[in-house]
């Protein structure tokens, strides 16, 4: 017995020694069996000492390793018990490379939650300190990362211990280190007493915003949202305020860019009085920077900040902006701006936006770059909602035609394929086919059938069913099967079969019965057109409309028809008609 119950680990042991790393990555996978296999005691006194005192070189394998012992506490006795998995975890939190230290440092983080306070005092601080006080930077990057989680855990008489290790880390002389203090900034913050926070967090934030790193300054812009959640109002203008309002002025863009992006927290944090007479002039100032990166960052929370400011002010001062940004050199700025502009209509109201948005809105949907068009029609409801569908469709339409008869053939495909999106926006009213109605675009959906291009007329046809599946049967039957029927008389060959190409795609919308009375006739028709390309066609559309057509109608209309192909001297059409005689039976 004695010899089977150490097997497991003369297993475990032998393929953590092993040469090939799979064989060692394998065994570590499996630590959660050969600990059930070795019960908590011996997992305790055996399989960690043999870990921490085995480690391996490969990165793949320490961070597996990190990961399992972060949800190992139930295999070692429970929150008892846990701080014997410190070891091997304070270990792994040290070495260099970074995402294993990153998964050590989440694992420590779980297992200082599962450990009570008394031992979070005996045990977890003193690896704090001992992964602080390192020699190399690597511990003392991980160990500012533990102090959140420790800190609400341990007696007020501790605490004042930690934030000074805190503050010595932030102004540790590596800049790796301050980077890492600087990062967990807000997070330490948040377990900290306000009083704490105020009188030894703030002072530390100000210097680290001085910083001679760029890393350093823009990690501590994402530390300015957080405490400005922390801080009274007062407290937020005297204190983070001009902060924010220095860093939007950055010799860095990456610092200026990791403002714009923050700006959207910062202002919910200020208030609305505070954004419009302090923070107001810097977003100003991101949205017209010299860097495409920051411009992109800060037009995507153009909304979020005319939200808090209100109508009068957005015209005022961020309109002029977003009109220059709509015709932005770059194409990532647009699109970023076409992805919240449609957001501003219900901020600005109707009458605003109709003078105002709306000229910026069709610059939008003009963009030759197709994510700035499909932002700005996938987000209508907002100003339909605002401005009525009519309203919309008056200034919609003529840029929605000139786009659909773009010299340019890849501009065209792109509209019929955002069509289905138009017609969820619009609703059905839009869609219906009324020659003596200048607001349908019915007749452009058709139009497309008769393109040079065969991608548009292929595009087109999808289109079609698109619309039917959107609107229902009715309106198909209403609006498209007789245009269908009509246009299947054209003289070309090849829009005929476009038009055979429609039918098939719309026929099982529209149901037997239609099919039958109505796109029968027609497919009759095309089996004895003089083109073969027509015959054969038809004879692959009749096979895959045999569930839509019904027993009856394939025995005594469709079979007789495809015999007659059958025996045809094109060979290709025989070949496509027994194919379908095949498929009947």
């Amino acid at each position: 017995m004695a010899e089977d119950t150490l097997y497991p680990i003369a297993i475990l042991i032998d393929e953590l020694r092993h040469e090939d790393t799979n064989t060692r990555l394998g065994s570590i996978k499996k630590l959660s069996t050969i600990a059930l296999a070795l019960g908590e005691e011996r997992t305790r006194a055996e399989l960690l000492p043999f870990l921490t005192e085995n480690p391996d070189d490969e990165d793949e394998v320490l961070l597996t390793l990190a990961e399992q012992l972060g949800d190992f506490v139930g295999y070692v006795g429970g929150p008892n018990h846990a701080h014997c998995l410190l070891p091997p975890l304070t270990q792994l939190a040290a070495i260099e490379e970074t995402v294993v230290r990153e998964k050590a440092v989440e694992s420590l983080n779980k297992v200082c939650e599962a450990m009570s306070n008394d031992h979070v005092l005996e045990y977890f601080v003193p690896l704090i300190t001992s992964l602080a006080e390192g020699e190399w930077f690597t511990s003392r990057v991980s160990a500012c990362a533990l102090y959140a989680a420790a800190y609400a855990k341990v007696p007020a008489s501790a605490r004042p211990a930690m934030r000074e290790q805190y503050k010595a880390l932030a102004k540790d002389e590596t800049p790796m280190v301050r980077r890492s203090a600087t990062q967990q900034l807000g997070a330490f913050a948040k377990s900290l007493e306000q009083s704490a926070v105020i009188e030894e967090l703030l002072p530390l934030f100000s210097a680290l915003t001085a910083d001679d790193q760029d890393s350093v300054r823009l990690l501590a812009v994402e530390s300015c949202a957080a405490l400005a959640k922390l801080l009274p109002r007062d407290e937020c203008a005297a204190r983070i305020l001009p902060v924010v309002q220095e860093f939007a002025r950055d010799r860095s863009w990456r610092v200026r860019y990791m403002v714009a992006q923050q700006i959207g927290d910062l202002s919910e944090s200020m208030g609305a009085d505070l954004t419009r007479a302090e923070l107001l002039s810097g977003f100003q100032a991101l949205l017209g920077d010299a860097e495409a990166e920051v411009r992109t960052a800060a037009a995507a929370k153009v909304t979020v900040v005319a939200q808090l400011v209100g109508a009068e002010t957005t015209l005022s001062a961020l309109l002029p902006a977003m009109s220059s940004l709509a015709n932005d050199a770059s194409q990532h700025v647009r699109a970023a701006l076409a992805g919240v502009v449609m957001g501003l209509a219900p901020v600005l109201g109707k009458s605003a936006t109709i003078d105002n948005l709306l000229p910026v809105f069709l610059a939008l949907l003009k963009d030759e770059f197709p994510d700035v068009r499909l932002s700005i029609i996938s987000e209508l409801q907002q100003v339909n909602q605002v401005i009525g569908v009519d309203l919309l469709w008056q200034t919609l339409l003529p840029t929605v035609r000139e786009l659909a008869e773009d010299c340019h053939w890849r501009v065209r495909l792109a509209i019929i394929e955002y069509v289905p999106l138009l017609a969820k926006q619009l609703g059905v009213d839009f869609f219906r086919f009324d020659e003596s109605s200048q607001k349908s675009l019915s007749d452009l959906c058709l139009a497309w059938l008769s393109d040079s291009v065969y991608a548009i007329r292929d595009a087109a046809t999808k289109n079609l069913r698109e619309l039917a599946e959107t609107f229902g049967a009715e309106w198909a039957v209403s609006n498209i099967v007789p245009k269908l029927v009509e246009l299947v008389k054209n003289p070309h060959y090849l829009y005929r079969i476009t038009i055979l190409t429609a039918i098939e795609q719309i026929a099982p919308v529209v149901g037997t019965d239609v099919t039958c009375t109505t796109f029968m006739p027609v497919l009759l028709a095309a089996s004895r057109d003089a083109v073969p390309n027509i015959k054969f066609n038809t004879a692959k559309i009749m096979q895959e409309l045999l569930p839509v057509f019904g027993a009856v109608a394939v025995d005594s209309q469709v079979k007789p028809c495809l015999k007659e192909l059958a025996e045809d001297a094109d060979m290709d059409v025989a070949f496509f008609a027994n194919q379908a005689l095949a498929a009947c039976s």
